[in-house]
């Protein structure tokens, strides 16, 4: 299984969830699902068939945030992707255009059309498409890491010679 249902349902995820929410909005102006409760707004976000990750404001960001969909794509179970470095999710060769990203998302608060190459655990590549990546924030308005939503995606073939 990817997500334990009570995973949804903690207090952690709800509130982590309304985070990101209350942050995109902040940020784009608009919501970024209909709202509702946060219990259905964690379960609403959990099911999306849209992806939404985040990771923390560290110095080498750990991710902290997942939904099906996203966890679906990366080919992982919730407690492989939590904690994992947000950088592999990329290979090595597009992290530097990843880095320049959250920079420009921190400067600027978001950002939004992007796309780039990102890889499963298993060494799947695929594309992203009309990506919206934004700062996130507490409810007390302090940082508290990055977070990424997009519903387009391209599997790619394997580089040469793998």
């Amino acid at each position: 299984m990817l997500m334990d249902q009570a995973v949804v349902t903690s207090e952690r995820w709800i509130t982590r969830t309304q985070q990101l929410l209350d942050s995109y909005e902040h940020w784009l102006g608009e919501p970024l699902i209909g709202r509702s409760t946060p219990e259905v707004d964690a379960a609403n976000v959990a099911d999306a068939d849209f992806v939404l990750v985040a990771h923390g404001g560290e110095s080498d960001p750990l991710l902290n945030f997942a939904n099906r969909t996203a966890l679906a794509l990366w080919e992982m179970s919730l407690d492989s992707f939590l904690g994992t470095p947000s950088r592999k999710t990329a290979e090595p060769v597009h992290r530097a255009e990843r880095s320049e990203l959250l920079n420009q998302t921190t400067q600027n608060g978001f950002i939004s059309n992007y796309a780039g190459i990102r890889i499963a655990s298993s060494g799947q590549r695929f594309r992203i498409h009309q990506a919206v990546v934004w700062n996130v924030m507490t409810s007390d308005g302090d940082p508290a890491g990055q977070a990424a939503t997009f519903s387009e995606w391209t599997m790619l073939d394997a580089p040469d010679g793998e």
